[in-house]
């Protein structure tokens, strides 16, 4: 069987052109049928649906239809003709069968269905091939896909930030140290200290938790800028939420103030949803039948409706006039939690919500100072079920301001040099926001674990795969 005429499963179920000879190949999802005909769904992953192979079993050898189990791997050349049944316009009338790869019915993980997402992340090397993990994988290969489509489009650069930095960027949690010292004979200062001088880089390195400060440096020499890349953060949390690498999209604007980073987050948001529902229909609505049934309402939910926008000031008088019970208390320099969050989006205003002038306390350094010394211009995209999905700000341009909530943090200016001579030449007003790549997937797919979004998660005591 020729290798490079085979078409895929999607193509040919797509194109209907039933009585001409194809090949198609894959892995085999299920066969049943009697002693004279199998039937052979068979599913190459570019589509959650399977086409269906007829073969006559006197055709071939009993060892190879033996060896046709679900998880096999086969090439099947035949007849596409209009199928009988429903559910599929064509299949295929096989006259040559060829088996690639057998998997044993009495060690195959995935011979039987209903498995739980636990042992499925146990066999994460396999779990692709089911109809979830297939699903998920193929929306979240479309959505980086539109996201570098919308931003090209919109005439942003693409600019790689590196994954190994000796910046922590906001003090926003463990990092990961990255070293060529021989850690069981660590080089000492004579105060005791790691002597990090003699280490690759001179001094002390980590894996990167975000690509911002390097992304503003771009914004002021390119305008418009975006990374999308993997952050790392070594915070020992085992939850639904956390993923020790996960990816981030990061746009810096140069001249856009708080009203226009509000306006690009909505528009981009909307943008990648409405993408999924034209382009990922199939898989969507598999996943709102079978784990969410109210994803694809929660989608246009968010399509069809403006953003309420409102300062956080007027979102905490609103919650503590709530009469809910919450879990964490409400009151004005909280950091709100994601119950909060929800009710304000899923009951209050029953729309997405954009919050902004944050108090400067519970934000990063880097956010511009509003003139009431109190709060910044800070803003964070609320969305159902999930809470808070993009964070970002106005950036600090003017450099004594900037020196000064840096020195009232500790921060040592001669970490951050390179940072704050971005506003000693050429400064200019600048916006930014960060949008966790995973945190999206799990919206737009409906899954409820943060594990389930990636092809290989790295948590606490997992680096299997």
């Amino acid at each position: 069987m020729v290798l490079t005429e085979r078409v895929k499963v999607k193509a040919l179920l797509e194109s209907g052109q039933a009585g001409s000879l194809v090949v198609a190949m894959g892995w085999v999802r299920t066969r049943r049928g009697n002693k004279n005909v199998s039937f052979i769904a068979l599913n190459d992953g570019s589509t959650i649906n399977n086409i269906q192979v007829v073969a006559d079993n006197a055709n071939y050898p009993e060892e190879l239809l033996k060896g046709i189990t679900t998880g096999s791997c086969i090439g099947v050349k035949g007849l596409l003709v209009e199928s009988p049944g429903s559910g599929q316009r064509v299949e295929i009338q096989a006259q040559e069968l060829e088996l690639f790869g057998t998997a044993d019915p009495e060690t195959y993980p995935l011979q039987k269905k209903g498995h739980s997402m636990e042992f499925l992340r146990e066999i994460a090397h396999l779990r692709p091939r089911t109809n979830t993990f297939g699903a998920v994988l193929r929306i979240r290969h479309a959505m980086a896909f539109a996201i570098h489509k919308y931003f090209n489009d919109k005439g942003f650069t693409y600019l790689h930030t590196p994954i190994i930095t000796a910046s922590d960027a906001e003090g926003a949690g463990a990092m990961f140290r990255v070293t060529t010292l021989d850690v069981n004979n660590l080089p000492r200062t004579e105060e005791g200290k790691i002597n990090w001088s003699e280490d690759f880089f001179g001094k002390e390195a980590n894996l990167t938790v975000s690509g911002q400060l390097e992304g503003e440096l771009g914004a002021m020499a390119l305008s418009e800028i975006y990374t999308f890349g993997p952050t790392f953060r070594a915070e020992n949390s085992n939850t639904p939420r956390h993923l020790a690498e996960f990816w981030m999209i990061e746009p810096e604007m140069a001249f856009y103030d708080i009203v226009a980073n509000m306006d690009l987050a909505e528009d981009f948001l909307k943008y990648l949803i409405r993408y999924a529902l034209e382009n990922c229909k199939d898989d969507l609505e598999f996943l709102n039948k079978m784990y969410d049934n109210e994803l694809l309402e929660r989608l246009l939910f968010v399509v069809n409706n403006s953003f309420e926008r409102l300062e956080y000031t007027k979102a905490v008088e609103i919650l503590e006039k709530s009469g809910q019970k919450f879990e964490f208390p409400v009151f004005w320099g909280a950091d709100l939690q994601s119950e909060h969050e929800r009710y304000l989006v899923e009951k209050h205003f029953k729309k997405p919500v954009i919050l902004t002038n944050y108090p400067k306390e519970i934000k990063a350094f880097y956010m511009k100072q509003n003139d009431d010394g109190k709060t910044v211009r800070a803003m964070d995209v609320l969305f159902p079920k999930i809470g808070e999905i993009i964070g970002g700000s106005q950036r600090e341009e003017i450099y004594q301001k900037l020196i000064n909530r840096i020195n009232e943090l500790g921060i040592p200016e001669k970490d951050v040099w390179w940072y704050l001579d971005t506003r000693k030449f050429g400064t200019a007003p600048h916006s930014g926001f960060g949008l966790g790549f995973e945190r999206l997937l799990l919206f737009v797919t409906g899954m409820t674990n943060i594990r389930d979004v990636i092809p290989f998660p790295r948590t606490p005591n997992n680096c299997e795969f």
